[in-house]
């Protein structure tokens, strides 16, 4: 039972030495990490400073492969919602809840009401309630508590016997939502262990020098910078940013020139690219870092930060070419919600998709979704749910709903699907009640993209989601597009999501 868990104690000054030991004890002598610590945040930075505090703890404890993390406390202000804080730090370290309460004074109806409430506080910010133990309790509940089981300790004092009725919820912990921040943590972590060498073309933009900085620094990929070393290193001086274990790569380096032009040559000399000619296209930094992948100089490209996304597709169609089962480049989005992730494609690339196309993406998608640790159930949309409804786009969905399944029969896939119907399952009930897909996707494949790039821009600035990407899908390997006014974290994020890709 190798687990983590987060104790979360409504009052303060709650002795939970003999608690947390005893939780210890049940999860196999699991180390007990204290949250409020010195050094750690205190409770008001986590509503004054959140993302900051949330930052904080991910580093702090995110290394620890099962812990039993006491979210006990001296103080809080009057004005504090304690429950509130506990679920953020919870969620934030991935840890299920053990709610504590103090029963001293309570009947059995206050002490239920008082654990009903902090359960539904901690689901509505981000955590996950598993199981509550009242202590100094006079009674013995009479009814079960809904949202998980309960310990009833007559005193303060807890042995590893008083928490029997919690075993089964300690074997079999809920799921824990995960939110952005501890999301990226994650991808963070699979990219450091396998690091990849990624190329960034664009050494002439502050953001991209100082997005390197930080992938070093987090040591989530090796970095290959294209330009003249000594531009490079003057102005990381100027910006203050450490670019030492960066690889500077000169676009005049004669050695890379005369074997990336050859090479060039040789794939492109049925469109007449000449050894020549490939020189002179060599002088474009989206191709120069495109042959370093075709060359195993390197694993994966970022670009468009100072470049149009057809300058850096352009080079890896004509170059990497795609997958020998998939025709179409599409682009998705990531969209990291406080409680899930979703898969949202193509918002970027395929403007208007036949059905063919359509059903290509969708299979990309599923792949793309399955890296990135979602279990892919796709949704093809449409203005239309099954056969409501009428016109070419429905049409067109159907017919790549077909192709899905006849090429990729492994998939959970259902379309046409209204976005409501793909999403929620009241609705879902009743327009697609036999549906595997309707009420729970998590990969949603629009059908042109006016739509797409409209619904992740939407979604993300009226639902504070976190897109990252977008995603391109169908290469032989990863080559990313930034929008051109992408910000530092943005690339960071597009940087280790291609380390990722490249690790296969």
């Amino acid at each position: 039972m190798k687990k983590s868990y987060y104790l979360a104690p409504l009052q303060a000054d709650i002795d939970t030495k003999s608690i947390v030991e005893s939780l210890a004890q049940l999860l196999e002598n699991s180390p007990i990490q204290p949250v409020f610590q010195k050094g750690s945040p205190s409770l008001e930075d986590w509503i004054l400073k959140s993302e900051q505090s949330a930052q904080q703890v991910i580093d702090a404890f995110s290394h620890s492969p099962a812990a039993i993390y006491d979210g006990s406390y001296s103080s809080a202000p009057a004005s504090l919602d304690i429950t509130a804080v506990h679920a953020r730090v919870a969620a934030h370290l991935l840890a299920p809840m053990i709610l504590l309460i103090d029963a001293s004074g309570m009947d059995e109806d206050a002490a239920i009401k008082a654990s009903h409430i902090m359960a539904l506080t901690a689901s509505r910010n981000g955590g996950t309630p598993a199981g509550t133990i009242l202590i100094n309790a006079a009674f013995t509940p009479s009814v079960s508590l809904e949202h998980a089981p309960v310990a009833t300790i007559s005193g303060s004092k807890v042995s590893a016997g008083d928490l029997a009725q919690l075993r089964p919820v300690l074997e079999n912990p809920p799921q824990v939502a995960i939110p952005p921040l501890a999301y990226q943590g994650i991808l963070t972590e699979r990219a450091k262990a396998l690091p990849r060498t990624i190329v960034l073309p664009e050494s002439e933009d502050d953001r991209v020098l100082q997005a390197a900085a930080q992938i070093l620094k987090l040591s989530a990929a090796k970095i290959i910078l294209l330009g003249e070393e000594s531009e490079v290193t003057t102005r990381a001086q100027e910006l203050k940013l450490d670019l030492s274990d960066a690889k500077v790569v000169s676009l005049r380096d004669e050695k890379l020139i005369a074997r990336y032009s050859q090479r060039l040559s040789e794939l492109r000399a049925h469109k007449g690219v000449t050894p020549e000619k490939a020189r002179e296209m060599l002088k474009d930094s989206a191709y120069f870092g495109t042959m370093m992948i075709e060359c195993s100089d390197a694993d994966g490209m970022v670009s468009g930060a100072c470049h149009t996304t057809a300058n850096t597709i352009r080079p890896a169609l004509q170059i990497i070419k795609t997958k020998p089962e998939v025709s179409t480049v599409s682009g998705a989005f990531l969209m990291l919600f406080s409680d899930h992730a979703d898969l949202y494609a193509d918002c970027a690339v395929s403007i208007n998709p036949d059905c063919s196309q359509l059903a290509d993406i969708a299979a990309s998608s599923a792949k793309t979704a399955a890296q990135f640790g979602i279990d892919p159930k796709v949704a093809l949309i449409s203005y239309s749910t099954g056969d409501s409804g009428s016109g070419e786009t429905v049409t067109k969905v159907a017919e790549a709903l077909k192709l899905v399944k006849e090429n990729h029969p492994e998939l959970t896939v259902d379309g046409p699907l209204q976005f409501d119907a793909a999403i929620d399952q009241k609705v879902a009930a009743t327009k697609r009640p036999d549906s595997p897909v309707a009420g729970q996707a998590n990969v949603f494949v629009f059908n042109h993209l006016d739509v797409g790039n409209c619904v992740y821009k939407a979604v993300q600035r009226t639902a504070g989601a976190v897109a990252v990407g977008p995603i391109l899908q169908g290469l032989n390997k990863p080559v990313n597009d930034l929008s051109r006014g992408a910000l530092v974290a943005d690339m960071v994020n597009t940087i280790i999501i291609t380390a990722i890709q490249a690790q296969g």
